[in-house]
Protein backbone atom coordinates (compact mmCIF):
# COMPACT_ATOMS: atom_id res chain seq x y z
CA UNK A 1 0.00 0.00 0.00
CA UNK A 2 2.82 2.44 0.97
CA UNK A 3 4.56 1.87 -2.60
CA UNK A 4 1.00 2.41 -3.99
CA UNK A 5 0.65 5.76 -2.56
CA UNK A 6 4.09 6.87 -2.01
CA UNK A 7 4.72 6.04 -5.93
CA UNK A 8 1.82 5.70 -8.48
CA UNK A 9 -0.06 8.83 -6.72
CA UNK A 10 3.08 10.57 -6.41
CA UNK A 11 3.78 10.15 -10.15
CA UNK A 12 0.09 10.25 -10.69
CA UNK A 13 0.06 14.02 -9.61
CA UNK A 14 3.30 15.07 -11.04
CA UNK A 15 2.25 13.79 -14.58
CA UNK A 16 0.81 17.64 -14.84
CA UNK A 17 4.09 19.48 -14.23
CA UNK A 18 6.29 20.40 -17.06
CA UNK A 19 9.50 20.41 -15.17
CA UNK A 20 9.46 17.35 -13.21
CA UNK A 21 7.98 14.46 -15.18
CA UNK A 22 9.51 11.90 -17.79
CA UNK A 23 6.43 12.26 -19.43
CA UNK A 24 6.71 16.05 -20.09
CA UNK A 25 6.38 15.41 -23.81
CA UNK A 26 2.90 13.62 -23.82
CA UNK A 27 0.17 15.37 -25.23
CA UNK A 28 -2.76 16.98 -22.29
CA UNK A 29 -5.06 14.09 -23.30
CA UNK A 30 -2.20 11.39 -22.65
CA UNK A 31 -1.22 12.86 -19.46
CA UNK A 32 -4.66 12.27 -18.10
CA UNK A 33 -5.10 9.00 -19.23
CA UNK A 34 -1.45 8.61 -17.33
CA UNK A 35 -2.89 10.29 -14.59
CA UNK A 36 -5.81 7.38 -14.47
CA UNK A 37 -3.82 4.70 -14.90
CA UNK A 38 -1.32 5.73 -12.24
CA UNK A 39 -4.77 6.63 -10.14
CA UNK A 40 -6.58 3.37 -10.98
CA UNK A 41 -3.46 1.36 -9.66
CA UNK A 42 -3.05 3.12 -6.29
CA UNK A 43 -6.62 2.27 -5.80
CA UNK A 44 -6.25 -1.88 -6.78
CA UNK A 45 -2.67 -1.66 -4.74
CA UNK A 46 -4.27 -0.45 -1.69
CA UNK A 47 -7.42 -2.34 -1.82
CA UNK A 48 -5.57 -5.06 -2.33
CA UNK A 49 -3.16 -4.62 0.60
CA UNK A 50 -6.38 -3.82 2.81
CA UNK A 51 -7.49 -7.05 2.01
CA UNK A 52 -4.58 -9.20 2.55
CA UNK A 53 -4.37 -7.03 6.13
CA UNK A 54 -8.36 -8.25 6.78
CA UNK A 55 -7.34 -11.98 6.15
CA UNK A 56 -4.19 -11.70 8.07
CA UNK A 57 -6.17 -10.18 11.06
CA UNK A 58 -9.27 -13.23 10.99
CA UNK A 59 -6.71 -15.58 10.55
CA UNK A 60 -4.37 -14.27 13.75
CA UNK A 61 -7.83 -13.79 15.43
CA UNK A 62 -6.80 -9.76 16.32
CA UNK A 63 -9.27 -7.27 16.42
CA UNK A 64 -9.33 -4.46 13.42
CA UNK A 65 -9.03 -0.41 13.51
CA UNK A 66 -6.95 -0.45 17.45
CA UNK A 67 -4.73 2.32 15.45
CA UNK A 68 -4.22 5.35 14.71
CA UNK A 69 -2.85 3.86 11.61
CA UNK A 70 -5.86 1.60 10.61
CA UNK A 71 -8.27 4.11 10.82
CA UNK A 72 -6.22 6.52 9.08
CA UNK A 73 -5.47 3.75 6.56
CA UNK A 74 -9.43 3.63 6.03
CA UNK A 75 -10.15 7.12 5.64
CA UNK A 76 -7.55 7.51 3.59
CA UNK A 77 -8.88 4.58 1.33
CA UNK A 78 -12.23 5.79 1.34
CA UNK A 79 -11.05 9.14 0.25
CA UNK A 80 -9.21 8.08 -2.66
CA UNK A 81 -11.97 6.32 -3.95
CA UNK A 82 -14.38 9.53 -3.64
CA UNK A 83 -11.82 11.68 -5.67
CA UNK A 84 -11.06 8.88 -8.21
CA UNK A 85 -15.28 9.21 -8.28
CA UNK A 86 -15.30 12.64 -8.58
CA UNK A 87 -12.06 12.50 -11.61
CA UNK A 88 -15.14 10.18 -13.30
CA UNK A 89 -17.22 13.60 -13.20
CA UNK A 90 -14.52 16.00 -14.31
CA UNK A 91 -14.02 13.73 -17.07
CA UNK A 92 -17.82 13.39 -18.12
CA UNK A 93 -19.33 16.01 -17.10
CA UNK A 94 -21.84 16.35 -19.90
CA UNK A 95 -22.63 12.78 -19.57
CA UNK A 96 -23.07 13.33 -15.97
CA UNK A 97 -24.98 16.63 -16.57
CA UNK A 98 -22.78 18.62 -14.06
CA UNK A 99 -23.53 22.24 -14.19
CA UNK A 100 -19.87 23.72 -13.00
CA UNK A 101 -18.01 24.84 -15.03
CA UNK A 102 -14.58 22.42 -15.81
CA UNK A 103 -12.76 24.80 -14.93
CA UNK A 104 -13.98 25.77 -11.60
CA UNK A 105 -14.10 21.34 -11.55
CA UNK A 106 -10.41 21.28 -12.27
CA UNK A 107 -9.63 23.33 -8.94
CA UNK A 108 -12.20 21.28 -7.00
CA UNK A 109 -10.87 17.95 -7.52
CA UNK A 110 -7.24 19.57 -7.68
CA UNK A 111 -7.70 21.08 -4.17
CA UNK A 112 -9.71 17.73 -2.91
CA UNK A 113 -6.48 15.53 -4.72
CA UNK A 114 -3.84 17.32 -2.56
CA UNK A 115 -6.00 16.81 0.53
CA UNK A 116 -5.95 12.91 -0.12
CA UNK A 117 -2.19 13.56 -0.96
CA UNK A 118 -1.76 14.43 2.51
CA UNK A 119 -3.75 12.25 4.21
CA UNK A 120 -2.13 9.33 2.72
CA UNK A 121 1.18 11.01 3.84
CA UNK A 122 0.18 11.05 6.93
CA UNK A 123 -1.02 8.10 7.06
CA UNK A 124 2.78 6.59 5.56
CA UNK A 125 4.50 8.61 8.38
CA UNK A 126 1.73 7.12 10.92
CA UNK A 127 2.59 3.48 9.88
CA UNK A 128 6.21 4.10 11.05
CA UNK A 129 5.36 4.28 14.91
CA UNK A 130 4.06 0.79 14.61
CA UNK A 131 6.21 -1.30 16.94
CA UNK A 132 6.54 -3.94 14.26
CA UNK A 133 8.05 -0.98 11.93
CA UNK A 134 10.35 0.39 14.77
CA UNK A 135 11.65 -3.24 15.62
CA UNK A 136 12.43 -3.60 12.22
CA UNK A 137 14.05 -0.14 11.10
CA UNK A 138 16.50 1.37 13.66
CA UNK A 139 18.62 4.29 14.31
CA UNK A 140 19.16 6.70 11.31
CA UNK A 141 17.57 4.47 8.95
CA UNK A 142 14.42 5.20 10.85
CA UNK A 143 14.81 9.08 10.60
CA UNK A 144 15.25 8.88 6.65
CA UNK A 145 12.90 6.55 6.15
CA UNK A 146 10.53 9.09 8.52
CA UNK A 147 11.49 12.03 6.22
CA UNK A 148 11.30 10.57 2.80
CA UNK A 149 7.81 10.61 1.97
CA UNK A 150 7.79 14.08 3.21
CA UNK A 151 9.47 15.48 0.20
CA UNK A 152 7.71 14.26 -2.59
CA UNK A 153 4.90 15.87 -0.30
CA UNK A 154 6.32 19.23 -0.11
CA UNK A 155 6.68 19.31 -4.31
CA UNK A 156 3.36 18.22 -4.85
CA UNK A 157 1.76 20.73 -2.69
CA UNK A 158 4.23 23.13 -4.33
CA UNK A 159 2.83 22.52 -7.88
CA UNK A 160 -0.87 21.69 -7.14
CA UNK A 161 -0.60 25.68 -5.43
CA UNK A 162 1.03 26.92 -8.19
CA UNK A 163 -0.96 25.74 -10.66
CA UNK A 164 -4.20 25.88 -9.55
CA UNK A 165 -4.80 28.18 -6.79
CA UNK A 166 -5.49 32.32 -7.38
CA UNK A 167 -2.33 34.22 -7.56
CA UNK A 168 -2.60 37.85 -5.99
CA UNK A 169 -0.92 40.62 -7.44
CA UNK A 170 1.37 42.91 -5.17
CA UNK A 171 0.85 46.59 -5.74
CA UNK A 172 3.43 48.83 -4.58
Amino acid sequence: MSVAYCLCMTEGVLLFSAEGSPFCFVSRKGKVRLHWFCQALVLIAAATGLGFMVASKNVSELPHLLTWHSVLGVCTLAATALQAACGVGLLFPKLLRLSSPPLRLKLYHATCGLVVYLLATVTVVSAMFSDWFQATVKGLAWWAFLLLPLFPALVVMNQITNAYLPRKKVTS
